[in-house]
């Protein structure tokens, strides 16, 4: 039988391709994105930071494990004390006022706010779905983007953030957990997770867009 994770990738296969290749990566693997985008983005990502502080908080809270929570609560420590951080500081560096972004727009509010309510609505395996897309996502991209040169320093810095062993050990240990459970799992739950990791990419598809305008 395909783990539970494979079966996601396969079906969910062209909307993961239109993310990972998303202007906004080739632009930054092409060296070209303009500062614009690239600092309109670190204020919505950084926005979306905060909430994921929240989505792991449930996951921590609904884990069945005290191993999975122990793994979680690192999770939370290093969205607090360096992801936050990383923006704090670039923030600062790039003399960036977030108040003067509109994060409420739809199309980044949607990211946030349906990615917390999986958490917060769904069942554990449903914020670990939603949150494998997400990073699954980005380490497979940061993975290539890194390769190239990227001249700003702190565009660089956050992509490799994303290629370091750290977060690929966060993205496979999201993906070890679902393949675990979904050895047991009746096939039409499989596809109702599947279903979330698919929402979870159009969702992230949408959000990266909004980087242009």
């Amino acid at each position: 039988m395909v783990s539970l994770s494979e079966q996601m990738l396969d079906e969910n296969r062209d909307v993961f391709e239109a993310m990972v290749h998303h202007r906004f990566v080739e632009d930054i693997k092409a060296d070209r994105l303009p500062k614009e985008a690239f600092e309109r983005y670190l204020v919505f990502e950084g926005a979306f930071v905060d909430t994921a502080i929240g989505i792991f908080s449930y996951a921590t809270a609904k884990a069945g494990t005290i191993e999975q929570k122990r793994w979680l609560i690192g999770v939370l420590d290093a969205l607090a004390n360096q992801q936050i951080a990383y923006f704090e500081k670039t923030f600062a560096a790039r003399a960036i006022d977030p108040a003067r972004y509109d994060t409420g727009r739809a199309d980044v509010a949607a990211f946030r706010e349906e990615m917390l309510a999986i958490a917060r609505d769904g069942g554990f395996l449903d914020t670990i779905a939603a949150m494998f897309a997400a990073e699954w996502m980005y380490w497979t991209w940061s993975t290539e983007a890194d390769r190239t040169d990227i001249s700003d320093p702190l565009l660089k810095a956050w992509v490799k953030l994303h290629a370091e062993p750290e977060f690929e050990a966060q993205a496979r240990w999201l993906k070890a957990v679902l393949d675990e459970a979904g050895e047991t799992m009746d096939p039409a739950e499989r596809k109702r997770l599947s279903a979330i990791f698919g929402r979870a990419q159009r969702l992230e598809i949408d959000f990266h867009e909004a980087a242009y305008s």
